[in-house]
């Protein structure tokens, strides 16, 4: 069944490069050693035994926390050495989030009308998740190279879209032009992505994370053998899938947040530094209107992290009837354990309360230069009161004057 027509572009979007990894200090040994300059490396070894251990690869920061969290718990350096010479082909999971909603019936109706299956592998999970299989390659190299492969595609309500191993220009067209009519709120000018490596790996039955890498053990569990496990075995891969992916869009949704309130905090830095100035100088650019909008602006992305979404809930409502020996909830754990999801916020509902105070301040100024300019005008009108009734006084003065000095 081929499914790529609906996400043939128009116009060939531009790759976006995947973020440069940094190289970061460690105080392990055999990572320092990979970190210096060849040269020095080779002026500074002591000459080559035999049995002599190959140096370590490059690594990311989290990598290194977990090969250092290994050799702690004394699984020692062969085991780590086997493991990773295991032949893999490592691909590329993405979530996108370019709306606040999707209008997940509106989605369902767009996909069939396009001649797609949805739910293929039969998850139950709908409507909480939409599961598509699309081919794994651009048309142009799918004329090239016929290829029947396929990768997978989850549509979650909460406005983001996570693909395992599908190409960008067909992860773009679908983002920015197929799902527009079912997204509630767009902001496609604050797209965010976040991605990470995965395997698929036959030998395990159980999934992990290493590094910034996904291992997606495909083999058939125990429990599973006993029910068709032609069948039961894609199901299980595609629910381990939805786990990670649930975890992943989750981090994504709330980099959306983080972004909105760092331009929020960029439109009032001002107000800070125009209130360390002297007494006199404290006059602040922003009308009452601008502040009550801010403080809408703020009261509305308090509510989007903490009541309007699922991300503070420590266990999204999909895997309540999930299969506990799968481990689902695990999986999902370990995805926000590795991006720091729950630190992340943490973080941000500080910034918010700090956000607040410096809106609440704004209003009390303002409060208060009101106040003052009401002051004013009263005293103004005692004034232009007080100038009558002297004036009144200064006529009935005149008058009582001239009665006096007429003749009787």
């Amino acid at each position: 069944m081929l499914k790529g027509s609906l996400f043939i572009s128009r116009s060939t979007s531009p790759s976006r490069p995947f973020p440069k990894r940094r190289k970061f200090f460690s105080s392990n040994p055999h990572l320092q050693e990979s970190q210096q300059d060849p040269q020095a490396q080779e002026l500074s070894r002591p000459p080559k035994k035999k049995n002599q251990r190959p140096p370590a690869v490059k690594n990311s920061l989290r990598r290194v926390a977990v090969e250092a969290q290994r050799y702690r718990d004394g699984k020692g350096a062969r085991k780590a050495a086997t493991e990773d010479s295991k032949p893999s082909t490592k691909q590329t999971v993405t979530a996108y989030c370019a709306t606040e909603q999707y209008d997940i019936s509106r989605v369902a109706e767009i996909l069939r009308n396009a001649g797609h299956h949805l739910d293929p592998h039969e998850t139950g999970l709908y409507p909480q998740v939409i599961h598509i299989e699309v081919p794994n390659r651009s048309p142009i190299r799918r004329l090239e190279e016929p290829d029947p492969s396929t990768g997978d595609i989850f549509i979650f309500p909460s406005g983001t879209v996570v693909a395992w191993d599908v190409p960008e220009s067909t992860m773009s067209f679908l983002v920015s032009q197929t799902l527009t009519s079912a997204a509630k709120h767009p902001h496609p000018d604050q797209l965010e992505e976040e991605d990470l490596e995965y395997v698929e790996d036959a030998t395990r039955d159980a999934s992990t994370i290493r590094g910034d890498t996904i291992i997606v053990g495909t083999r058939a569990s125990s429990s599973s053998l006993a029910v068709e496990p032609q069948q039961q075995q894609p199901l299980d891969t595609t629910l381990t899938k939805i786990a990670f992916s649930s975890g992943l869009a989750r981090s994504t949704k709330l980099a959306v947040l983080e972004t909105l309130l760092s331009t929020y905090l960029a439109s009032t830095l001002s107000i800070p530094r125009l209130l360390s100035l002297p007494h006199g100088f404290t006059r602040l650019p922003f009308t009452r209107s601008s502040i009550l909008r801010k403080t809408g602006q703020l009261l509305l992305l308090r509510a989007q992290l903490n009541l309007y979404s699922e991300l503070t809930d420590s266990l999204p409502d999909l895997f309540w009837d999930s299969k506990h020996e799968l481990g689902l909830e695990g999986y999902y754990d370990m995805v926000g354990r590795v991006l720091d999801t729950n630190v992340r916020i943490k973080v941000l509902n500080e910034k918010l309360d700090y956000a607040q105070e410096i809106a609440q301040v704004a209003r009390q100024q303002l409060s208060e230069r009101h106040g003052i300019r009401l002051e004013w005008i009263i005293i103004l009108l005692i004034a232009v009161e007080v100038g009558f009734a002297i004036r009144q006084e200064i006529k009935d003065m005149k008058g009582n004057k001239s009665l006096e000095n007429k003749p009787t």
